[in-house]
């Protein structure tokens, strides 16, 4: 016979739920960039995934009320920024609503496609979009990657029971 586990109490699904489940989930932190006619556009995201390798897609969450939506939804590219524990202010900045996030001190030039790419990270990639697709009151966004640079120095930036920290051993 088995047993049963010991838990707390289950509840109900909620997005209270769901975020409280995910604050408990390490993930590495990216930004994603954009630009429209008004200029550049970026958010910090924990939802990047590789998709698939043949050919290489990636995928990444964003919510429609974020400010960088209008952007994305139009956007024909991408910037994927994944992001070093030395980059914890650069990360904050982007997750802030309101902030001037390509002013100083961010660092950043125009890439391929006419994508923002910001310097200093551990690895970037220009992606094609391929696909929005509607996930409740977010939209996952499918984009097959174009080129990319994988070969900056340090650790990976993570964000976990609601801050930025690094990996430890």
């Amino acid at each position: 016979m088995t047993a049963t586990p010991r838990l707390g109490t289950p509840r109900p699904a909620s997005p209270d739920l769901l975020r409280s489940v995910f604050r408990r989930h390490a993930a590495g932190v990216a930004v994603i960039t954009a630009s429209d006619a008004r200029g550049p556009v970026g958010f910090t995201a924990t939802s990047l995934t590789s998709v698939s390798a043949e050919p290489p897609v990636v995928s990444f969450g964003i919510g429609t009320g974020a400010s960088s939506w209008p952007a994305i939804s139009e956007a024909g590219h991408v910037g994927v920024h994944v992001l070093g524990e030395h980059q914890r202010e650069l990360a904050a900045t982007f997750a802030r609503s309101g902030a001037d996030r390509f002013g100083a001190p961010t660092r950043w030039s125009n890439g391929p496609e006419g994508v923002p790419v910001l310097d200093d990270v551990l690895a970037w990639l220009v992606c094609r979009v391929v696909a929005r697709v509607p996930a409740g009151d977010h939209r996952i966004v499918l984009a097959e990657v174009v080129q990319g640079d994988p070969t900056g120095a340090g650790s990976p930036l993570l964000y976990h029971q609601g801050r930025f920290s690094g990996l430890r051993d």
